[in-house]
């Protein structure tokens, strides 16, 4: 979310989505994490672990990161649930999740005729890799939006992006 964050403050037009079987925050110890479904609203799960111990989810930044949330969006989504077929781009952050994309773009139905650029830039889930994750990404991407032919320009722009910046890109181009 601080990547979807950080592209709509920059004029991004930006939607984001989970990729996995629910939405799990760390709970108390590694192996008791908070499971919520898709869809959950950012404010139950904030009324939900303040419940539980505000002193723990405030210390850990998880009071402040659905505070953050909720100012983005309602809830978090689920990318198979989604039905949107306009992306130009899709960047993930870790690399099941870019595997689960693929996957799921291959295994939709229907014409698949318009190209979507699938990247991903592996981020460490935590507060401060995700803020130089969403600086990665948004030079990424500012970098993509001057390309005047996409397809053709693509590959110099992520070599370009992975000498300046030392960051591995991962990157596939599918039919949606």
């Amino acid at each position: 979310m601080e990547a979807h964050l950080v592209l709509s403050q920059n004029g991004f037009q930006v939607r984001s989505y989970g990729t996995g079987s629910a939405v799990r925050l760390p709970g108390p110890s590694i192996d008791k994490p908070n499971i919520y479904q898709f869809g959950t609203p950012y404010e139950d799960m904030l009324q939900d672990l303040t419940k539980k111990d505000i002193n723990l989810y405030t210390q850990n930044g998880l009071i402040s990161m659905l505070q953050r949330n909720l100012k983005i969006k309602k809830a978090p989504e689920k990318f198979q649930e989604s039905q949107t077929k306009d992306y130009d781009l899709i960047v993930t952050c870790e690399e099941r999740c870019f595997d689960a994309v693929c996957e799921d773009i291959l295994a939709r139905r229907g014409s698949h005729t318009r190209p979507v650029h699938l990247i991903n830039i592996e981020i460490i889930d935590n507060h401060e890799s995700a803020k130089v994750g969403a600086k990665n990404i948004l030079r990424l991407v500012q970098e993509i939006e001057k390309c005047t032919d996409l397809d053709q320009d693509i590959e110099g722009v992520m070599e370009s992006f992975r000498k300046d910046s030392g960051v591995v890109l991962l990157h596939s181009t599918l039919l949606i």
